[in-house]
């Protein structure tokens, strides 16, 4: 599979929550953890387990920082 993404980053499923709808797949790229949101079904369908091999791919225009008064 080709992407058009730049931002591709290899690492292994650490944890999966799963909620009503969607689940949070967090994934160890290189000792930082990347947190994404997906759907359940995205989850069946890619066969993500804990310990699986994943890739987070980042395609965006921005990223928003936010710091507590």
């Amino acid at each position: 599979m080709k992407l058009s993404a730049r931002n591709v980053l290899p690492g292994r499923v650490v944890e999966i929550v799963t909620g009503a709808v969607t689940s949070h797949v967090r994934i160890d790229v290189g000792g930082s953890i990347v947190t994404t949101s997906i759907t359940n079904d995205a989850v069946r369908e890619l066969g993500l387990k804990v310990g699986a091999r994943a890739s987070a791919v980042i395609k965006a225009s921005d990223v928003m920082v936010g710091v507590d008064d």
